[in-house]
């Protein structure tokens, strides 16, 4: 399940992004917790993010949707 989490987030932040080649997606959990982590080049930071979190959080909606169940969650890094 890890594996397609990752693979959606990656999808969405490649269609988002200039430069899709700098996009970086791992995941990893702590607990109970699942969490895929994404990492954008700076200049597309704010495309990711969206105009107050819009967009950040449509893609936190999905990840809950698709999860099944599961607890992830999303962190956008520098």
């Amino acid at each position: 399940m890890g594996a397609d989490m990752t693979e959606l987030v990656r999808t969405i932040a490649t269609a988002l992004a200039e430069k899709p080649e700098a996009i970086e997606v791992s995941s990893f959990s702590k607990g109970r917790t699942h969490y895929v982590r994404l990492k954008v080049d700076p200049e597309d930071m704010g495309r990711v993010i969206g105009r107050d979190g819009r967009v950040a959080t449509a893609v936190r909606s999905l990840l809950t949707a698709a999860a099944d169940g599961e607890r992830w969650r999303l962190e956008i890094v520098d």
